[in-house]
């Protein structure tokens, strides 16, 4: 069968996030909970796969290396199914958009499933980041020496290298792309196709340093459990509250809102179409 059009991408993203608030709190917030810990496990390979890496002799490298890897993510995310709250950000207002939901539907949808995400990201960065020592200490050797220092560095970064402002932009430019791999990724009906569609705007963004809220839920609270100094709660608190309002806005403005204006502001829904245009055959099936 051949891939969908734009335009039947546009319409499976309105369903599909229409059917995202359709389902009970307890199976959302557990959906929430693995994609959390999904991203986790993106980051956590990243880490592990740049650390040790030099800048000075690898250059920029590391970040390309990071991104490839921290893919992993979304694939799982998409691929096994769960609920990832910068993804829902684009589909589930889309469907508003379309009236198939309330605005009060994507406002508890997108709250329960940051809160599932979270508790996922914690639990990885807790028990299998920090706790396996996969994530040294300042004081490891080795393999865990290496990891702590890498974290370090991108956290320190996103914590407290980065303005209000930059924080904002770089999120917004972030979701932008993470939507756009989702986006894309509903236009290939095989998972290669999903996959590949995935890949590139995914290792886009973490190699241009653009801060996702999930991500930053695994770094950043991975940071602290580790030791790293200087950064604290407050810091992790601000960072989420700017980066979760820039994913919004690249999710809902350069996304959801563009595809809705180009491709469904116009055009009669799906289901209506073919309600409209069944034949007598059809209607004895």
């Amino acid at each position: 069968m051949p891939d969908r059009e734009p335009q039947e991408i546009a319409q499976t993203a309105a369903q599909t996030g229409a059917k995202k608030t359709r389902r009970s709190w307890d199976k959302v917030l557990v959906s929430a909970f693995l994609a959390g810990a999904y991203i986790a496990f993106g980051g956590l390979v990243a880490i592990v796969v740049s650390s040790g890496l030099d800048p000075e002799t690898w250059g920029t490298l590391p970040t390309l290396f990071t991104g490839a890897t921290f893919t992993l993510g979304l694939v799982l995310v998409l691929i096994a199914g769960s609920d990832l709250a910068t993804g829902n950000m684009a589909l589930v207002p889309l469907g508003a958009m379309r009236g198939k939901i309330s605005v009060g539907d994507v406002a508890k949808n997108l709250s329960l499933v940051l809160v599932g995400n979270v508790i996922g990201a914690l639990f990885v960065a807790y028990f299998l980041a920090v706790q396996t020592g996969v994530i040294g200490d300042a004081d490891a050797t080795g393999t865990g020496g290496l990891t702590y220092e890498r974290l370090a560095s991108i956290s320190e970064g996103k914590a407290l290298g980065e303005s209000a402002w930059q924080t904002f932009l770089r999120a917004v430019g972030c979701n932008w792309l993470v939507c756009l791999a989702v986006w894309m990724s509903l236009a290939a009906k095989e998972v290669s196709g999903k996959i590949l569609a995935i890949f590139f705007p995914i290792m886009a963004f973490v190699a241009m340093g653009f801060d996702h809220v999930v991500a930053n839920m695994f770094f950043l609270p991975a940071a602290i459990f580790a030791g790293v100094p200087d950064i604290g709660w407050g810091d992790v608190g601000l960072n989420w509250l700017l980066a979760g309002a820039g994913n919004l806005v690249g999710a809902v403005i350069f996304v959801a809102t563009s595809y809705w204006y180009l491709f469904l502001k116009d055009a009669p829904d799906e289901a209506e179409t073919s309600e409209n245009t069944r034949t007598p055959d059809a209607e004895r099936a």
